[in-house]
């Protein structure tokens, strides 16, 4: 027993100093970080702004930068493939060394370049399977990337939206972390008497921290177990957590929906303008979010809560989950994995649902269940539309982020490991490069993410409301079309090709 304590606290002194070593590093390349980080904001900023002059050009270089890099990967990992095959001490398999904080030891190993071609050629043949059968629908996207931009160009504020949403989600979370905190900590302290030998009759049995149990038993302590307590509240502890939860999990999905039925109502602004931009309403954001603040808080609120309770009972089928694991019950296991297979899926149903019947509210302002009745039966009389025109305009933003936040974080792995002689010497002395490494890399995705998230809404939007025009008017002068010439012709010939292509 003494030597797993010693086992024990060896592991913890070890943690505690790689947790140390991590700290360290944050702390000597945070300005890197931050540098990193400004850099993905400004190269998205102008990719987005971009699109509205060379949307084609900058499409097919998606493309081909994408095709490209994955390729090079593949060739690279193959050569490391090939020069470490030889060498000997290298055959070792990954599960043979370990888990080890020194990433560079790995890359040591020919398995691991193995791994990562195959990977990176799987990658590359989805790419360019997905490209051959979506080859024709590319202009369509183009259309909605140059329209989308530039309905950006005149409501530049919609960008900066996504601070406000951080804003109020670090808010929620914050609420949620002190409640938490707060129901965890109720109730008084409960401390036990503890003993390295456990010869101590005492062991385990509460005390009180001022009297001098060493006394009694020699070596022992007085230490703080938990907080406890025997009434009804502590009874439900559990049931309260849940609540919080909850609580917390409704709020998050209303501060989301607030932020798209804010967008979609500042880019249906632009789109029902009939000149543009001079019929753009002044202030468009902050008049949408005004909107949606006083007169549409009940319907987002109803939304959000439909997907709150989903998600609570998602959260509730993993906790069962992991309660039984250890099971032999295999029927229980079974149901329980195909209702954690058929709420996820309700889950993402209602959120494209909710976030096209938040679109509808912004453009007509009726109810939330009105305007996802309005929303689905719209979506549905335009199926191929949506099926060609929103996948193919998400896959290409997937794309560009990923693109965007692979660059940044192949310029951050050259500059963290001294590889840009000019600026080499201002490399901070780092334990683990790969700390300020993957930061830049997962923040430079989020911050591209949150860009083209706002891009992605405005898209959507100019979607619905192009199926609306259509359906509303047949461009007469009684009746005009609302939509740019240019894109209501090229969505136009995309329908007829479809349409075509689907007769023969």
């Amino acid at each position: 027993m003494q030597q797993g304590v010693e086992r024990g606290i060896a592991s913890l002194l070890n943690a505690k100093e790689v947790g140390m070593k991590i700290f360290e590093d944050y702390a000597n390349s945070w300005n890197w970080i931050v540098i990193g980080l400004v850099i993905t904001m400004v190269v998205s900023l102008l990719f987005i702004l971009l699109l509205r002059y060379t949307a084609g050009v900058l499409l097919w270089l998606i493309v081909f930068c994408a095709i490209t890099a994955v390729g090079y990967g593949i060739w690279h990992c193959y050569w490391e493939y090939s020069t470490l095959r030889g060498k000997p001490g290298t055959n070792v398999t990954i599960s043979d060394i370990g888990f080890h904080t020194d990433f560079s030891i790995y890359l040591k190993i020919s398995e691991t370049w193995l791994i990562f071609m195959i990977s990176l050629a799987a990658i590359e043949t989805i790419i360019v399977v997905i490209l051959i059968f979506l080859r024709s629908r590319l202009r369509i996207a183009v259309a909605l990337l140059k329209e989308g931009s530039k309905a950006i160009s005149y409501i530049m504020s919609t960008l900066f939206y996504p601070i406000i949403t951080f804003f109020l989600l670090a808010i929620c979370i914050a609420y949620w972390a002190v409640t938490a905190v707060f129901l965890a900590s109720s109730g008084y302290a409960v401390y036990k008497v503890t003993s390295p030998d456990d010869k101590c009759m005492y062991a385990n049995i509460t005390c009180n921290p001022k009297t001098n149990i060493t006394k009694v038993c020699p070596g022992s302590q007085c230490m703080f177990a938990f907080y406890g307590g025997e009434s009804v509240y502590h009874r439900y502890i559990l049931v309260l957590h849940l609540c919080n939860l909850f609580v917390f999990l409704w709020l998050v999905n209303f501060t989301i929906a607030l932020g798209q039925c804010t967008l979609a109502g500042a880019f249906a602004s632009y789109y029902w303008a009939l000149k543009k931009p001079n019929d753009i309403p002044a202030c468009p954001l902050y008049s949408s979010f005004s909107r949606a603040i006083c007169y549409h808080t009940g319907s987002l609120a109803f939304g959000s809560l439909i997907i709150a309770v989903v998600q609570t009972v998602r959260i509730v089928l993993e906790y069962l989950d992991q309660k039984l694991k250890g099971s032999q019950n295999a029927c229980a296991r079974y149901l329980l994995c195909c209702l954690k297979c058929c709420f996820w899926c309700l889950e993402n149903f209602l959120k494209f649902i909710n976030r096209n019947a938040y679109i509808m509210i912004a453009i007509y302002g009726k109810s939330f269940c009105t305007s996802s009745k309005d929303a689905f039966f719209l979506l549905m009389r335009n199926v191929i539309r949506v099926a060609v025109l929103d996948k193919v305009t998400d896959f290409l933003l997937f794309l560009g982020k990923l693109l965007i936040s692979g660059s940044v974080g192949v310029l951050a792995f050259f500059f963290f490991t001294r590889q840009i002689p000019v600026i080499q010497e201002e490399v901070p002395s780092l334990n683990y490069y790969w700390v300020p490494l993957l930061t830049v890399i997962f923040g430079s995705y989020m911050v591209a993410q949150g860009f083209f998230n706002v891009y992605a809404m405005c898209v959507d939007t100019l979607f619905l409301c192009f199926c609306e025009d259509l359906e509303r008017n047949d461009g007469s002068s009684s009746r005009p079309y609302y939509m740019s010439p240019g894109l209501h012709k090229i969505l136009r010939k995309g329908e007829e090709a479809a349409k075509s292509c689907a007769a023969s």
